[in-house]
């Protein structure tokens, strides 16, 4: 087995290398991200260790001039009844207009091509940011990070709404939870980039909180039960965060994750991007990976983030390096 050490994807200049979205398809690890605020790419690689060092492949660019040019933000990349979807923040160039939109691919190529197929909203169609779906008894449903009225900026709250399909919501909005503890309001007040997990009958929703600016970045956790979820009821907030900063390990601001398996299907990675110096802010945000663990009542246990530089024994069923040499020929060949 090989070892690998984080980050596995650079910070980039202007605004680091932020909101990793990663999915694991048919042997390969597809890695989604904004490039510049303007651009939504994919890269495709063999090991996760390895996505931020093949080429990335840009799937849209958005037309000059529309409510939704500017300010792409977060894409995530979603496999949803048979087809693959990007769901993504973007704005005219004003934030108070970022509003959420989708991609869908025409095949099940993770790759595209994609078709843009417009705002995903409800009825009341405020600011929104980090959308996501995930289907729980057959029921399809959409999470995010919004404001309540229009020019509030803060707090950013979680709703929640049902779908009917992957592109759109039936009825309105419900907020479930909004960020009340003393650690998901430094610097700002803010839950977002929220990434589901379900276990044992268990949905856990795994948020960030606290301003994505500050080294108080972090990541907390709504469980639910049973129940309905459009309820706030059915979601019980855990009290402390579950993934914070390791001043001991020299990582600050971990947060906005993504989640994605090992190549054979064993073990449970987190991907999430993270800096490395107090103070350093957007612009020093890379991208790190790291296994987690469970607890005997089904609940995630994601230790401390490890240390840049420390080697990490990579995903279990990795190809071998020769497996991966001929996977890397094969693949330029292609291209």
């Amino acid at each position: 087995m090989s070892h690998f050490a984080n980050p596995i994807v650079d910070a980039v200049a202007p605004c680091g290398s932020a909101d990793p979205s990663v999915a694991f398809h048919k042997g390969f690890y597809y890695y989604c991200k904004s490039i510049s605020d303007g651009a939504i790419a994919i890269a495709k690689a063999a090991r996760l260790q390895d996505i931020g060092q093949v080429p990335l492949k840009t799937i849209w660019t958005p037309p000059a001039g529309t409510a939704y040019s500017a300010q792409i933000w977060a894409p995530e990349l979603q496999f949803v009844h048979g087809r693959w979807y990007v769901y993504f923040a973007a704005s005219d160039g004003n934030n108070e207009t970022h509003r959420m939109y989708a991609l869908q691919s025409e095949g099940d190529d993770p790759l595209g091509p994609y078709a843009f197929e417009g705002r995903i909203a409800p009825p009341s169609d405020e600011w929104a940011i980090d959308g996501t779906t995930f289907e729980h008894d057959g029921q399809l449903y959409f999470v995010w990070s919004g404001w309540r009225a229009a020019g509030d900026g803060f707090p950013q709250v979680t709703y929640i709404a049902k779908m009917a399909d992957p592109l759109t919501i039936v009825g309105d909005r419900h907020e479930i939870a909004s960020p009340d503890l003393e650690w998901e309001m430094r610097g700002a007040p803010l839950m977002e980039g929220h990434a589901i997990l379900q276990r044992d009958g268990k949905i856990h929703m795994i948020y960030s909180a606290s301003a994505s600016w500050t080294d108080d970045y972090t990541l907390g956790m709504l469980t639910c039960e049973g129940g309905d979820l459009l309820d706030p009821a059915s979601w019980k907030k855990h009290p402390q965060p579950v993934f914070a900063r390791s001043p001991e390990n020299g990582v600050y601001g971990p947060g906005h994750n993504t989640f994605v398996k090992s190549p054979d299907g064993s073990q449970d990675w987190i991907v999430y991007h993270a800096i490395d110096n107090s103070g350093g802010g957007w612009g020093q945000r890379s991208v790190r990976a790291q296994s987690f663990e469970w607890s005997a009542d089904g609940t995630p246990q994601f230790g401390l983030p490890v240390a840049r530089g420390a080697a990490i024994a990579e995903p279990a069923g990795s190809p071998s390096l020769v497996e991966f040499a001929t996977i890397a020929v094969e693949e330029e060949a292609a291209a």
